[in-house]
């Protein structure tokens, strides 16, 4: 008589999918939550303003929030490995008068946009090797490089400022065109979202960046090349935050050594609001944009009701919190939930 053990791969198999499930509803549902306030915030302006949602009133705020949600893409995929870039914003001001001063010397703006995106892929390259194969903690290597580029900004542009009137005409046209209330800018920054969104869903290399975010020594023995995918994030991100430069450019058509400061803030605080988990491994693209269209609105409301700009900073800063409280929150319940269901298939 032959006795064979029980199999249990079924039971296992069932409880890591009902818990991917459990997780993508729980993170669906928080960004409903946040398109729900956005929703709202957009109600409350238009009934203190009546000129709000008009087309221009929509064209700028879409405007304001395109290099936003830009960036804050490429932040996603960083954060996701349970990384962060600093250095977001002195790219973004480094490529952005990189871009300029082509122009300005009689170049053509796709060439222009093409260096902008390169210089933005080198400091994303110089991140993630630093990361990757240096194992320099992220937040020392982006901070140390965020301050190495903002130097040199300021060495290389010194007082000199670019103005639209430096520029060629139908690259500050661009910047401001579109097709009715629908900005050109916006619909690059959509393409961008939705073909990252596609990758990390639908390709392998894509759904191993949450596998490395949740846990990295398990990523390493599973196989996955683990300072490969860290580096690419990172190349990503800076090739995002080189191409936001030159639609910054394109957008306001001024800038100088004072450009980006500070801008690597906001952009951490939309991918989190949006919540991409700061831990690593949860969270998406959807989200980190929505999260950039919450602030923007934020930014944009408030003073259009006569609200100080004061309590905008304070605003923004509260939602932060409230957002890595309320992933603290949904990490232990959802853990709680995915042990009980273990011992119930147990």
């Amino acid at each position: 008589m032959t006795v064979t053990a029980p199999d249990h791969a079924p039971a296992a198999e069932t409880t890591r999918s009902s818990g991917t499930r459990l997780v993508d509803r729980v993170f669906r549902m928080r960004e409903l939550a946040i398109l729900v306030v956005f929703l709202a915030m957009i109600a409350i302006a238009r009934a203190g303003n009546s000129e709000f949602l008009s087309e221009q009133g929509i064209k700028d705020l879409l405007l304001n929030a395109t290099i936003l949600v830009l960036v804050a893409t490429g932040q996603s995929l960083v954060v996701i490995t349970r990384n962060v870039d600093l250095s977001v914003g002195s790219t973004l001001g480094i490529t952005a008068f990189a871009a300029g001063t082509c122009l300005n010397g009689g170049g053509n703006p796709v060439v222009a946009v093409a260096l902008a995106v390169l210089l933005g892929i080198g400091v994303g390259l110089l991140n993630g090797l630093l990361v990757s194969l240096g194992q320099v903690p992220a937040l020392v290597v982006t901070l140390g490089t965020m301050y190495i580029i903002r130097g040199v900004d300021s060495i290389w542009v010194g007082s000199r400022q670019i103005t639209a009137a430096d520029l060629p005409g139908g690259f500050v046209d661009f910047g401001s065109g579109g097709i009715s209330a629908v900005p050109c800018l916006a619909l690059i920054a959509l393409a961008v979202l939705i073909a990252t969104a596609y990758f990390l869903k639908h390709f392998g290399s894509g759904r191993e960046l949450y596998a490395l975010g949740s846990n990295p020594e398990a990523a390493q023995l599973a196989g996955i090349p683990v300072r490969r995918r860290i580096l690419a994030a990172y190349t990503f991100c800076g090739a995002l935050a080189g191409l936001a430069g030159a639609m910054y450019l394109a957008r306001f058509g001024n800038v100088d050594s004072g450009t980006g400061t500070g801008y690597e803030l906001t952009v951490v605080s939309a991918v989190v609001v949006g919540g991409v988990v700061f831990t690593g491994g949860s969270g998406s693209v959807h989200g980190a944009a929505l999260g950039a269209l919450l602030l923007t609105s934020v930014n944009g409301v408030l003073p259009a009701l006569g609200v100080s700009s004061v309590w905008v900073l304070a605003i923004n800063g509260i939602l932060l919190i409230l957002a890595i409280a309320v992933d603290r929150v949904v990490a232990l319940r959802v853990a709680s939930a995915l042990k009980k269901r273990s011992a119930r298939h147990a």
